[in-house]
């Protein structure tokens, strides 16, 4: 672009302190929510799947990052607290942004660090019940967890 008038703006934008400038360009772009989640998988075949107390439908673990967190430690820590599991990531993640929601999801592919259990009690007031679910017979899963698997698995 061929503006003086802009090119203006610009030479005074830089010259504005560091967190003057931070501050107008938060005002002014959107906020997004962003979540990590982890798609655990066992021996190729299974995925693990969280069943929360305040939504419908099926979920893979995980949730909103912290402040200045790193995607991949939320999503392990996530998985943490709500089924106490370790689990390691494989690979680089997906990211799943969601315009009209406002929301982006960065999802990991991730398997349980041994011992795999078959069962579990989980221990977050979030949580009612984690299962494993063949690949080929997963149940009615809330919106997200549909897509990351969709573009996962």
């Amino acid at each position: 672009m061929d503006n003086p008038a802009y090119g203006l703006f610009l030479r005074a934008f830089g010259r504005l302190p560091r967190r003057v400038r931070r501050f107008l360009i938060h005002l002014g772009a959107p906020s997004y929510s962003v979540g990590a989640m982890c798609v655990v998988e066992r021996d190729g075949t299974d995925v693990l799947l969280v069943r929360q107390s305040y939504r419908d439908g099926w979920a893979a673990p995980g949730g909103l990052l912290k402040r200045r967190e790193e995607p991949a430690v939320g999503a392990r820590r996530e998985t943490k607290e709500e089924i106490g599991i370790d689990v390691e990531i494989l690979g680089e993640p997906l990211v799943i942004i969601d315009s009209k929601a406002r929301r982006i999801d960065v999802v990991f592919r991730c398997r349980v660090e041994p011992p795999v259990p078959d069962d579990f009690d989980p221990d977050s007031v979030e949580i009612v019940e984690a299962r494993w679910f063949p690949k080929d017979g997963l149940p009615a899963m809330q919106k997200e967890t549909a897509e990351a698997l969709r573009r996962v698995l």
